[in-house]
C-alpha cells in the first residue's frame, strides 16, 4: 500500500503541473522555506518542524523553469521505478539524469538531486524510502534479544538478532518499515556512537547480561537507524539511551536521535524519539573518573556556546554539563574509559549510570 500511495502522490504532483498549464497559468510548486530561520522547535512534540514561511518554485524564470523540469523528469523516473518494483540509490539518480533526453534536466551535482528528492518528500508527504530510493550503505547494525521478520527479494525471513547473526550483528535495512517485530526480551535500547565501543559491549556480553539491544549509530545516525529506534521505542514501549563521546558534536548526535535534525525537519515525527536520554560521556564523568582528554578546540567552544542557545539543550542538566565542559576546557572519547580497564565500561560505568537514570 505504501508503494501504491507513493505512485499516486507523485502522479498527482505531475497532474497539478498539467492542470496549471491547462488553466493558462505558469506552473509552480510551493514548499516550506528550507532555511534555519524557518525551523522551529515544537514544544508539544519535542522535535524540529518547519515554520509557516513558504517559497515558490515557479516557471516564470529560466532558473525556476529548470527546477520544475528536473522535478518533472524525476517524478517520471520514480513512478516508472515503482511500477517496475525496482529501486535505486541517490547517487544513481544523479548519474541517471545524464541520460535523460533533455540536457537541461540533468543535475549539476548530487547535492541538487538529493535536495530535489527531499522537496518531493515534503510536497507529496511520502518518504524517499517509499519512493524506493536508497542512500549509500550506512552499515549500521543492532545486536540483542530481538526476533524479527523482514521482507527480502527472496521472500520473508525470520531472524533472531543474537542467535542468527555473527559478531557484526543484524544490518539495519534501508527501510525499517518492512520489518515486523515478532518477540523480544529487551529491557532497554542502547544507541552507541562508535564502532569500537559497540564491539567492546558485544565482546563483553553486555547485550546478554542486561537484555540490551545495542544499536550502532555509526557516527551521525542514518535515517534508517533513527527510524528503527523510534519504532522499537513506540511499538515495544522500550526506553532508549544514547551513549556517545563527550564532545559537542556527539551531543548533537544525541540531539538528532531524540529531537530530529534541521536537515530532516519534515520527517522529525517519523524519525525522532523525544523520550531518548543521554547516558554519557558526560563532562562530569571526565572529572569524576579523571579520564584521558583532549583540549577543546576553538570550534568545540563555539559549538558548545551555540548549544547553550539550542532549544534541544536548554535544560538544567545540559546547561550544567556544558558550562562544566567550558570551564575545564576538555573533551573525551568513549574509549577513554578503557584507561580504567577493558571491562570498566560494562562492569562499572554503564551499570552505575543506568541505575542512576532508573533504566536498570
Amino acid at each position: 500500500m505504501s508503494t501504491q500511495r507513493a505512485r499516486e502522490q507523485l502522479i498527482d504532483l505531475a497532474a497539478e503541473f498539467y492542470d496549471q498549464f491547462a488553466r493558462g497559468e505558469v506552473p509552480e510548486m510551493t514548499l516550506p522555506t528550507r532555511t534555519k530561520s524557518n525551523i522551529e522547535y515544537d514544544e508539544e512534540s519535542g522535535v524540529w518542524v518547519y515554520g509557516d514561511r513558504t517559497s515558490t518554485r515557479s516557471a516564470n524564470s529560466v532558473r525556476g523553469a529548470r527546477k520544475l523540469l528536473k522535478a518533472t523528469y524525476t517524478i517520471d523516473f520514480l513512478t516508472r521505478q515503482l511500477e517496475e518494483e525496482r529501486s535505486s540509490t541517490l547517487r544513481e539518480l544523479y548519474y541517471l539524469s545524464e541520460s535523460w533526453d533533455a540536457d537541461e534536466a540533468a543535475f549539476s551535482d548530487q547535492d541538487e538531486s538529493n535536495q530535489l528528492i527531499e522537496d518531493l518528500e515534503i510536497v507529496s508527504e511520502v518518504t524517499r524510502e517509499d519512493f524506493h530510493m536508497r542512500p549509500e550503505e550506512s552499515g549500521a547494525t543492532l545486536m540483542g534479544p530481538l526476533e524479527l521478520r523482514e521482507q527480502t527479494r527472496r521472500g520473508e525471513r525470520e531472524i533472531h538478532c543474537q542467535q542468527d547473526v555473527g559478531e557484526g550483528g543484524y544490518q539495519i535495512p534501508n527501510n525499517p518499515d518492512t520489518i515486523d517485530f515478532l518477540d523480544h526480551d529487551i529491557d532497554f535500547i542502547l544507541c552507541v556512537e562508535t564502532g569500537g565501543m559497540r564491539d567492546r559491549l558485544v565482546e563483553n556480553g553486555f547485550d546478554t547480561d542486561y537484555n540490551a539491544l545495542i544499536v550502532h549509530l555509526k557516527g551521525q545516525p542514518a535515517r534508517a537507524t533513527r527510524r528503527i529506534t523510534k519504532r522499537l521505542h513506540d511499538e515495544l514501549d522500550l526506553p532508549v539511551v544514547v551513549f556517545t563521546d563527550g564532545d559537542p558534536w556527539s551531543y548533537r548526535i544525541y540531539g538528532s536521535v531524540a529531537y530530529g535534525s534541521i536537515k530532516s525537519a519534515h520527517l522529525s515525527q517519523y524519525l525522532a524519539t523525544p523520550a531518548a536520554e543521554f547516558v554519557g560521556i558526560q563532562p562530569e564523568d571526565i572529572v569524576e573518573y579523571d579520564l584521558p582528554t583532549d583540549p577543546l578546540a576553538d570550534s568545540d567552544v563555539n559549538a558548545l556556546e551555540s548549544e547553550l542557545e539550542d532549544p534541544r539543550f536548554t535544560t538544567d542538566y545540559w546547561e550544567e554539563q556544558i558550562e562544566l565542559q567550558l570551564d575545564i576546557g576538555k573533551k573525551a572519547e568513549q574509549q577513554a574509559l578503557a584507561s580504567r580497564g577493558l571491562d570498566f565500561v560494562t562492569d562499572e560505568y554503564l551499570p552505575t549510570r543506568l541505575d542512576e537514570m532508573g533504566v536498570i
